[in-house]
């Protein structure tokens, strides 16, 4: 069976608050009416602008839709998931190189380095980091979030409603508010599915059959599984969640994007 870590969170001043959130952590996504007062939405901005950045240029850029009119008008780039209209604040993470090269520009220097494939990965680097310090900064301060994936299928569509130019793609949506839900935590792999040290180690059967086995055994699987009438959870995600025909057109809308948006 797979080595398990089980958290004892019981454990006086050893472990730090933020740390202990962090290892709680469960996606939102029933909100109270709260809003999600200025001096609070600042620091959570402030954190995501703090985080690490590829050469301190800061490849990103922040959406923040507060107007109820305008994420019912983005709801169906959402596929109308509730969410998309019921939370206080989303918060939308651009890969940004527009704003650099203006900077290039009006300092007399090359503003044709960063057209290219290369310098779109540092911007999505910078902007998932941004993303993440937003939501762990959320989260201290005792609000919970969730992340909206569909920014990425209507990546075409969401630079329209948002007015982006050449150089930006949007690539992260977080929907953020103050928890009305408490959800179970989500299940996940043991460590030793995900860590390698020094060099990777691959899987086989046996270590794939290892290290799945409680997920697979895990309660919402089973509901998964009865709900899909398929025979395990790899066939409900190539069958059902993500497959094949999905992956390859919106993987052409992405090659068009950043073709439109000049990183190809």
């Amino acid at each position: 069976m797979p080595h398990i870590l089980y958290i004892n969170f019981n454990t006086g001043n050893t472990m730090n608050a933020t740390l202990k959130t962090m290892l709680q952590h469960r996606s939102i996504r029933k909100f109270t009416a709260d809003d999600i007062d200025e001096q609070t939405l600042n620091l959570i901005l402030q954190a995501a602008c703090n985080g690490s950045t590829m050469g301190n240029m800061q490849l990103y850029s922040i959406i923040v839709t507060k107007d109820k009119e305008k994420m019912k008008a983005m709801a169906p780039l959402h596929f109308n998931q509730p969410i998309a209209t019921n939370a206080p604040v989303i918060l939308t993470f651009v890969a940004d190189f527009h704003r650099f090269n203006k900077y290039c520009e009006y300092r007399d220097a090359a503003t044709d380095a960063y057209s290219n494939l290369q310098s779109y990965h540092w911007a999505v680097i910078d902007a998932i980091i941004a993303a993440q310090n937003a939501c762990v900064a959320a989260e201290s301060l005792g609000l919970g979030f969730c992340w909206l994936g569909t920014i990425t299928y209507n990546a075409d569509k969401f630079i329209e409603a948002l007015q982006l130019p050449k150089h930006t793609v949007p690539v992260a949506c977080i929907a953020m508010g103050y928890p009305d839900e408490q959800p179970e935590l989500t299940d996940k792999l043991p460590l030793e599915a995900l860590v390698h040290y020094e060099t990777y180690n691959d899987y086989n059967k046996e270590s794939i059959d290892w290290l799945y086995t409680e997920k697979e055994a895990h309660e919402n699987t089973k509901k998964l599984l009865e709900e899909n009438n398929l025979p395990n959870l790899a066939r409900i995600f190539t069958e059902r969640r993500y497959t094949k025909a999905d992956n390859e057109h919106f993987a052409k809308v992405i090659e068009t994007v950043m073709k439109r948006q000049g990183f190809l």
